[in-house]
């Protein structure tokens, strides 16, 4: 048994890191643009796909495929904010309160889109890159894959260069000044629209890491798209809606709920026990675990 709640506590450890990766960059999105992006798994997947496509089928290396899958996201990224969510935004047709309905529900169909797109032309099998490393540690009496250790190193080091930038930045203090007051942002001589360039930037690179690092770890499909999404969602409003360093705390609450449910109970029902705790919290605390921001 203790071995066994070892084996949980470091693959949790290790998926939860990739989890509040991908969610920082969700968390940034709707803190600084107030875009919920049901899109985001799919992200995530083009990434994984990309750097699968470059490594097994281009010959690109193991770095040069992990750059081209976070190239892949940042790119589609910004088709996603140029090509669908910018025009609803300077639409004149559609009245100001019914945006938002219309951005979610443009990311929503988009994300069904690039589901099927790459279903179609990949398969809903998963697919899975080579690992940053090889060997294996033992941990706590658990032997581990080295590669997924330096997964969760890797995926930790950027938080805390994502923490440093936000906080210690002129730019990033800007981000997170958008955040909570976009309009005294604007009235002080910043512009709006080059934060929300640089931040679905910031947002393309994060989840490009993100989905390279889960094709390395669990591996990545189109059929993932729709529960990568709602993990991310999970995260965020477990976290507190904004709230990085909350998301950063809900992730590790979800990578080791559904860790624990693979070992325990399914590896098929991992995204249920998130789901059941999403709709716990938005019916008992809805400003989230650890508050908005």
């Amino acid at each position: 048994m203790t071995h066994l709640i070892a084996q949980i506590l470091v693959d949790g450890f290790v998926i939860s890191a990739i989890y509040a990766l991908g969610a920082a960059g969700f968390t940034i999105i709707f803190g600084v643009s107030g875009v919920l992006n049901l899109a985001h798994g799919a992200h995530l997947v083009i990434a994984a796909t990309v750097a699968w496509l470059a490594l097994t089928q281009w010959g690109w290396g193991l770095v040069g495929s992990s750059l081209a899958g976070i190239v892949a996201a940042l790119i589609s990224s910004y088709l996603l904010f140029g090509g669908v969510i910018r025009p609803i935004e300077r639409s004149r047709r559609i009245p100001p309160e019914e945006k938002e309905i219309f951005t979610l529900t443009a990311t929503l169909l988009v994300g069904i889109i690039a589901q099927g797109l790459l279903s179609y032309f990949f398969g809903s099998n998963p697919i899975t890159t080579s690992p940053l490393v090889n060997g294996v540690t033992e941990i706590i009496g658990v032997r581990v894959p080295t590669n997924e250790l330096i997964i969760g190193a890797v995926a930790w080091v950027v938080l805390a260069l994502l923490w440093l930038f936000v906080h210690q930045t002129r730019l990033g203090k800007a981000l997170l000044a958008a955040s909570m007051s976009p309009r005294g942002l604007a009235l002080i001589g910043v512009e709006l629209n080059q934060v929300h360039f640089i931040v679905w930037g910031l947002y393309g690179l994060l989840t490009g890491l993100s989905g390279v690092l889960l094709a390395s770890f669990l591996g990545a499909s189109a059929d993932d798209i729709p529960g990568l999404t709602a993990l991310a969602f999970t995260i965020v409003v477990l976290g507190g809606l904004g709230n990085i360093l909350g998301s950063l705390g809900a992730a590790y609450i979800i990578g080791i709920l559904g860790t624990a449910t693979a070992y325990l109970v399914s590896s098929s029902i991992t995204e249920l026990p998130a789901l059941f705790l999403l709709i716990a919290i938005l019916l008992v605390r809805p400003q989230g675990l650890f508050g908005r921001q």
